[in-house]
């Protein structure tokens, strides 16, 4: 892996650069996961990104993306991340089900969802966790039944991110009497279809983030059947291998965060114990070795080799660093960090860090639990017996 850029390469870094600086907001956008404004905002954002081909770089032109290269990709977030654009309110279509789609998907099943997919004008919702099945995904139970032309689903989806004001969902379903990992087939269904009943699922700051989705003996085409009837389980496990170890939590995220965090601590080392800079030197070199993984992954998958079940330590790694991150911070922000407010010295909102600490606290829970993960890495990477 090279980790110098070629000159198309900063000639691309920079003409991204160019554009977000001429198209980021000069104000921050409301909350997507708050009111129906706030996500028809991130919305028009997505269609602005469409304008100009940004929706998703990596995919084909025809599909509305740019037809680049992973690393390009990876340069994309990081000035996208620079330049402080907005949250992507379809991360679950663009990042999880759209790479899935150009995987698996028919010539017909790419041109009908992944053009509006990139353009914001369809907004996806996962539909995988039940309620007796979280993380093990082999447990789900909700049902598939083909009857000609058509599936007809049934059953009961929790846990939904932006169920409540999304317009499409993928979940996976059972074969009756099909038992674990099999007879499963992973279903792209419209929210609005007659049978669906979506019920909000609020956080404990009142946000309905979340949502259940109800199941009464929903009709869609068998064209919304995504991969081989029945082999849904190893769609599935593509899709996660994109949102545990590559595309759901790009390492600009954190490089950014970590940039901030060193900042904070310059503006108050002299009102901290001194062993905080340690943590937050571990914070800023996890980062960088967080991206300098990733970048390891992209060019792998760009010499034609695949994702596996490394990605559950990816996983792990993100999701505790993001915590680590916002501890730190708030180990230096003190009971400060309670203050809905600026902080006195010029730094970012107070907000931002408390409400990034809250978030990170799921992390370890979604894309799979951590404990799951490590479940993972014991038996499927480090060959060691079933508990």
């Amino acid at each position: 892996m090279d980790l110098a850029c070629s000159p198309a390469e900063q000639a691309f870094r920079a003409e991204v650069r160019a554009w977000l600086e001429a198209h980021v907001p000069a104000e921050p956008l409301p909350d997507f996961d708050s009111t129906r404004e706030g996500f028809e905002a991130h919305r028009e954002w997505e269609r602005t990104l469409a304008s100009g081909n940004w929706g998703m770089v990596t995919w084909p032109v025809e599909y509305g993306g740019r037809g680049l290269d992973l690393i390009r990709w990876l340069i994309f977030e990081e000035e996208y991340y620079r330049a402080g654009a907005p949250l992507r309110v379809n991360q679950n279509g663009i990042f999880l089900l759209g790479p899935t789609l150009i995987e698996y998907g028919t010539p017909e099943q790419k041109a009908r969802f992944l053009p509006p997919m990139a353009a914001g004008d369809e907004i996806w919702a996962q539909a995988w966790s039940e309620p007796t099945a979280g993380s093990d995904l082999a447990g789900v139970r909700a049902t598939v039944t083909r009857d000609g032309d058509e599936y007809v689903l049934s059953g009961h989806k929790i846990w939904s991110s932006r169920g409540v004001l999304a317009d499409w969902a993928f979940g996976l379903f059972r074969a009756p009497g099909s038992e674990r990992h099999k007879g499963l087939s992973l279903i792209l269904f419209p929210l609005n279809a007659p049978g669906v009943t979506v019920q909000p699922i609020k956080r404990l700051d009142g946000k309905p983030v979340f949502a259940e989705i109800f199941l009464d003996q929903v009709r869609v085409p068998a064209a919304n059947r995504l991969g081989d009837e029945g082999q849904g389980w190893a769609v599935c496990m593509s899709t996660a291998g994109f949102e545990r170890g590559l595309m759901l939590r790009s390492p600009a995220r954190f490089q950014v965060a970590a940039a901030k965090l060193v900042d904070l601590y310059r503006r108050r080392a002299d009102q901290v114990d001194p062993s905080v800079a340690t943590a937050v030197m571990q914070a800023w070199m996890d980062a960088d070795a967080y991206a300098l993984s990733i970048y390891a992954t992209a060019s792998r998958l760009m010499a034609g080799g695949a994702i596996g079940p490394e990605t559950s330590t990816n996983k792990i790694f993100w999701s505790e660093l993001d915590l680590d991150l916002h501890k730190t911070a708030l180990s230096m922000l003190g009971a400060e960090a309670e203050l809905a407010a600026d902080a006195p010295d010029g730094s970012a909102d107070l907000d931002d860090w408390l409400d990034g600490y809250v978030f990170s606290l799921a992390g370890p829970i979604y894309a799979g639990a951590n404990e799951i993960q490590r479940n993972i890495v014991a038996e499927r990477m480090l060959g060691m017996p079933r508990a």
